[in-house]
């Protein structure tokens, strides 16, 4: 059993994570930053939950790209193949649900 408090988790980098669990393949991931990632495809799909902060997420869809205002609640699912970046508003604290060592 473990209690994580995510509003006071920090990392010494963006996108820095803790693992919260490993279960069948699939990892889940408490990560902080305050700095966008990077353009990418997930090897699966991906469940994006921000916990505290904003994020502005932009995608791809049918050849366009797209940016939607994720706040405190809101879920970005990824489906396989969907390119992405998030670019968090100040400091961000999210849940990523994921294939684990997808990127």
């Amino acid at each position: 059993m473990n209690i994580i408090r995510s509003r006071k988790f920090t990392a010494q980098r963006a996108w820095g994570a803790k693992t919260i669990a490993n279960m069948n393949g699939i990892s889940t991931k408490l990560h902080w930053t305050d700095r966008a990632y990077e353009w990418h495809t997930n090897d699966g799909q991906e469940v994006f939950v921000v916990l505290d902060g904003r994020v502005q997420m932009h995608y791809i869809d049918n050849g366009s790209e797209k940016s939607v205002l994720l706040e405190v609640g809101d879920i970005f699912y990824a489906s396989e193949g969907t390119e992405h970046v998030a670019k968090p508003i100040g400091e961000a604290r999210v849940l990523v649900v994921e294939t684990a060592g997808s990127l």
